[in-house]
C-alpha cells in the first residue's frame, strides 16, 4: 500500500484501525512531509520580497533540501510499514525443523533490521530540517514565522517518534547488526534535541516573546 496515494481522511483511518501498518513509523515520516512542505512555503513567501532579503540565501538552502525531502518522505511511509509487515511475516514462517527455526530466525531478523534503517532514514532527515529552521525563523517573513515554528515542531515529532522505532527494533537485533546506526543514534538523539529548542526559540524570539 501506498500511503501518499490516500486520501487524508483515508490514510487517518487506517492509521486508527486495529491493523500494526501504518503506525508510528509511518505517522512520523508523514510528519516529516508536513514539516518540509510548511519550510517550502515559507521560503516561497521570503523569497523575490526585497523586505526580507536577509532570508533569501536560508530560503534557497531549506528549498534545495526540503523539495527532494518532501517526496522521500512520502517513499519512506510506505517503506517503514512494508518493513514492518515483513516482520510480522517473517514471524509467521515454519519452525518444525532446525533449519526452518534458523532461516525464520534471520528472516525476522534482516526485516528487523530494515526496520530500523527506514525510521533512522526519518529521524535523519527530519533533524537534517530542523537545523535549517531557526535561520528561516529569524531572517525569513516574519509573518509566516509561526508556519516556521509548526514546521519545527513537525519536524521534530518526525524524528523523536522514528527513533523510538529505530531502537526498539535495535532492541531485538544481536549487538553486532546495524552497528552503524547504533553508534550514530546517540549524536542523533542529541542533535535533534539540541535543533528543537533552538526552532522555538528562534520563533519566540522573532515573535517578540
Amino acid at each position: 500500500m501506498n500511503w501518499s496515494d490516500m486520501s487524508l481522511r483515508e490514510f487517518q483511518a487506517a492509521l486508527a484501525s486495529s491493523s500494526p501498518t501504518p503506525g508510528g513509523g509511518t505517522a512520523s515520516a508523514v510528519a516529516l512531509g508536513q514539516a518540509s512542505s510548511l519550510a517550502i512555503m515559507v521560503c516561497d513567501l521570503t523569497l523575490g520580497k526585497e523586505k526580507w532579503q536577509d532570508g533569501w540565501a536560508i530560503s534557497k538552502e531549506i528549498q534545495a533540501m526540503a523539495i527532494p525531502m518532501m517526496s522521500r518522505s512520502n517513499a519512506l511511509a510506505t517503506e517503514d510499514s512494508h518493513a514492518f509487515d515483513r516482520v510480522m511475516e517473517g514471524f509467521g514462517l515454519p519452525k518444525s525443523t532446525d533449519d526452518e527455526k534458523s532461516q525464520r530466525r534471520q528472516a525476522i531478523r534482516d526485516a528487523t533490521l530494515e526496520a530500523a534503517r527506514v525510521p533512522f532514514e526519518t529521524a535523519s532527515l527530519a533533524t537534517t530540517l530542523l537545523s535549517a529552521l531557526p535561520e528561516l525563523a529569524r531572517k525569513g517573513n516574519a509573518n509566516a514565522v509561526t508556519d516556521v515554528g509548526v514546521a519545527g515542531l513537525l519536524a521534530s515529532a518526525a524524528a523523536k517518534g522514528a527513533i523510538f522505532n529505530v531502537e526498539i527494533n535495535l532492541d531485538s537485533l544481536p549487538n553486532t547488526m546495524a552497528e552503524s546506526v547504533r553508534k550514530a543514534l546517540p549524536g542523533l538523539k542529541e542533535q535533534t534535541r539540541i535543533a528543537s529548542r533552538s526552532v522555538m526559540d528562534a520563533v519566540r524570539e522573532r515573535m517578540g516573546q
